[in-house]
C-alpha cells in the first residue's frame, strides 16, 4: 500500500489568458515507481487558472488510486503554494472558487504544498504542453511493479473540442472585450415555453390575453429541454458552463408550467418575475395575423412600422422594451455570478439578445426563437455580454 504519494504539478497558457493545458505526475514517494500522469486541456485560461486545475486533477485521482496516502504537492507556483498553504490570502474571485474545490477535494486528508525551481517540474511541465499541443486531455494510470508496469490510459469524456476551444470561464472570450470588468460573471440560459394550443394555430398569444396552458405536444417540448438542462456543466453541449442554480419564469400559465417540469428535473424551486412576461397584443390576442390586418388594416400597418404604435389595449415595442430591461437587470443584480435558467416568450428572449448584442430595433424581429429553444447569453452586469448560443434545438 502507497503510504505517501509525491505531486508535482504544472500549468501553462499560451496567451495568458489563452487556449491552456494542465500537468500532473503522481509518484509513490519511497519507490520512487510513477503511479499516474495527468495531461488536461482546459480551454481558454490563465496560467494561474491551470496551475489550480493541475493540483486539483492530481488531488482527486490520488483520492481515486491512494485514498490513505499522504500527499506532498510540489510546483514551482510560489502563487498557488502560498495560498494553499495559507500564508498568502486569495483575492482573485476565480482562484477562490478553485481553491473551495480543492480544499473540498483534500477533505480531511495530510497534504503539504513544497515550492520547487521550474527546472525541477519538467515533466508536469511536458505533461500541460502535452495537452496544449493535442488540445485533449488524457489520464495515464500505472499498474503493477516498477518497470513492469501496464498503463490503463483513460480518455477524459470531458475533454474540450474545438467548439469550445476559445472559451473562457471568468472573461468574455474576445480579446477585444474589455478586460477590466467588476461584476461576476452570470450565465443566463434562456428558455421559451412549450407549445400551446395558440402557438399551434398561429395565433397571437401575449400578456394580459387568454393565458393558454401547455399542449401535449408542449409539455412534451418541457420534458425534454429539462433532460438538456439537467446535463448543464456535467455533459453535452452545454458541459462547460456551471450548472444552474436558480430558475426564474414569466408569471404566464405557458411559462410557469414548463419552468415547473424544468424545475422538477433540475430539483430547483421556481420564481416568478412579471417584467419578463410576453408583450401585450391587446385586442390582437388570440388572432392570427392575416386576421388582425384584415380587421384592423391601418392600425396593424402603422404598428409595424413604428416601435412607438401599441395595439389597441396593448403594449408598444418601446414600452416593453422599457420593461424586460428592467427585468434583465433585476435578475442580474439577484443572481450575480450564478447560472439562472429564464423560462419566457419570443419576445423577452429576443429583448435579452438586443441588450447583450447592443442591438437596435431590429433584433425583434431578425431572431428566430423556436419552443422551448435554449439561448446562452453572458453578462458582466452592463460592463460586458457574449452570446454563446441562440435557439438551440437539437434537444428536441
Amino acid at each position: 500500500m502507497t503510504a505517501r504519494v509525491l505531486i508535482e504539478a504544472d500549468g501553462g497558457s499560451r496567451g495568458n489568458p489563452g487556449p491552456a493545458g494542465s500537468g500532473a505526475v503522481l509518484v509513490d514517494f519511497d519507490s520512487g515507481a510513477v503511479l499516474a500522469e495527468i495531461a488536461l486541456f482546459i480551454g481558454v485560461a490563465t496560467n494561474n487558472v491551470a496551475e489550480y486545475r493541475a493540483v486539483l486533477a492530481a488531488i482527486e485521482l490520488a483520492n481515486e488510486i491512494a485514498p490513505d496516502a499522504k500527499l506532498l504537492v510540489r510546483m514551482d507556483s510560489k502563487l498557488v503554494v502560498e495560498q494553499m498553504s495559507g500564508r498568502w490570502k486569495i483575492k482573485h474571485e476565480g482562484m477562490q472558487d478553485l481553491s473551495a474545490q480543492m480544499n473540498k477535494a483534500i477533505g480531511s486528508r495530510d497534504v503539504t504544498f513544497e515550492w520547487i525551481p521550474r527546472e525541477q517540474n519538467s515533466k508536469a511541465d511536458s505533461l500541460a504542453n502535452e495537452a496544449m499541443d493535442a488540445e485533449s486531455s488524457v489520464i495515464r494510470k500505472f499498474v503493477g511493479e516498477p518497470g513492469t508496469s501496464t498503463i490503463n490510459v483513460v480518455t477524459l469524456a470531458s475533454q474540450v473540442t474545438a467548439a469550445d476551444l476559445e472559451y473562457n470561464p471568468e472573461l468574455p472570450s474576445s480579446v477585444r472585450a474589455p478586460r477590466d470588468v467588476t461584476k461576476k460573471l452570470t450565465t443566463v440560459i434562456l428558455v421559451r415555453h412549450g407549445r400551446t394550443p395558440l402557438t399551434e394555430t398561429h395565433k397571437l398569444s401575449g400578456r394580459g390575453g387568454e393565458d393558454p396552458q401547455l399542449s401535449e405536444l408542449g409539455r412534451d417540448d418541457a420534458r425534454k429541454v429539462a433532460v438538456e438542462l439537467a446535463r448543464v456543466g456535467k455533459s453535452s453541449t452545454f458541459a462547460k458552463f456551471a450548472a444552474p442554480t436558480a430558475i426564474i419564469s414569466s408569471p404566464l400559465a405557458r411559462t410557469r408550467e414548463t419552468a415547473q417540469i424544468i424545475g422538477s428535473e433540475l430539483g430547483l424551486p421556481v420564481v416568478t418575475l412579471d417584467d419578463i412576461a410576453e408583450i401585450s397584443f391587446g385586442k390582437w390576442d388570440g388572432h392570427t395575423n392575416p386576421e388582425v390586418a384584415a380587421a384592423w388594416p391601418e392600425q396593424y400597418s402603422s404598428w409595424r412600422g413604428d416601435v412607438k404604435i401599441a395595439p389597441p389595449g396593448g403594449e408598444s415595442l418601446e414600452e416593453f422594451d422599457l420593461r424586460v430591461q428592467r427585468g434583465r437587470a433585476e435578475i442580474l443584480a439577484e443572481y450575480e455570478g450564478q447560472t439562472v435558467v429564464v423560462v419566457s416568450h419570443v419576445m423577452p428572449i429576443r429583448g435579452f439578445l438586443k441588450a447583450a448584442a447592443v442591438a437596435d430595433w431590429p433584433i425583434y424581429w431578425r431572431a428566430t426563437v423556436a419552443p422551448c429553444s435554449i439561448t446562452v447569453l453572458r453578462f458582466w452586469g452592463d460592463e460586458a455580454a457574449e452570446i454563446s448560443a441562440v435557439n438551440h434545438t437539437t434537444h428536441l
